[in-house]
């Protein structure tokens, strides 16, 4: 089955907004997709100076979470505090990879988007 439309619009967003990155993307089956972004600038607050980052957009979206993502296993904070809450160690699509919980509570579907995710 063929990602939505939704979904495939939600593709074309993100390739937009990271023209420079490699998107890579899985259709799931079901009318989704499991979406990588690699690389993705991380800032100085990290270790790392880039990742890159996972997600899955279902069929249900736009009115479905774009949750969790995931990004590098060896993710480091620069001042050697732990990575915080909401964050844990785990294994995605074969990748040693930090899950990060990000869910929207009060889900809205103007706002919410994969891209902004």
């Amino acid at each position: 089955m063929a990602v939505t439309a939704a979904v495939a619009e939600a593709i074309e967003e993100i390739r937009g907004a990271f023209s420079h990155a490699e998107i890579s993307l899985r259709e799931d089956g079901q009318g989704g997709a499991i979406v990588i972004v690699d690389p993705v600038d991380l800032g100085d607050r990290y270790i790392q100076q880039e990742t890159w980052i996972g997600f899955q957009i279902t069929f249900q979206y736009p009115y479905s979470d774009v949750y969790p993502h995931f990004v590098r296993g060896d993710l480091a904070r620069r001042d050697g505090t732990s990575l915080g809450a909401g964050m844990s160690v785990t294994t995605w699509e074969g990748r040693p990879s930090v899950q990060l919980s990000r869910r929207s509570n009060h889900l809205d579907p103007t706002t919410d988007m994969a891209v902004l995710k």
